[in-house]
């Protein structure tokens, strides 16, 4: 495997370059829109079967048709 000493001029140059800096940030901001997705997910999934049950309970006790 072939290996380049790193000079101090290339070191210098890539600190300097911010090429990459603009991939950094949406590959974060993804990150975090994906973590708030799943969170918002999981909280929602967590709480409708419990709704659900309730708003069965209600309905099974309401009586269809003339009285």
């Amino acid at each position: 495997m072939f290996m380049m000493p790193l000079k101090k001029s290339n070191f210098a140059r890539f600190a300097r370059c911010e090429d990459g800096a603009v991939t950094v940030d949406w590959v974060a901001l993804t990150a975090a829109v994906l973590m708030i997705g799943l969170f918002a997910g999981f909280t929602v999934s967590s709480s409708v079967p419990s709704l659900a049950n309730k708003i069965s309970e209600v309905l099974s006790n309401q009586s269809v048709g003339p009285n």
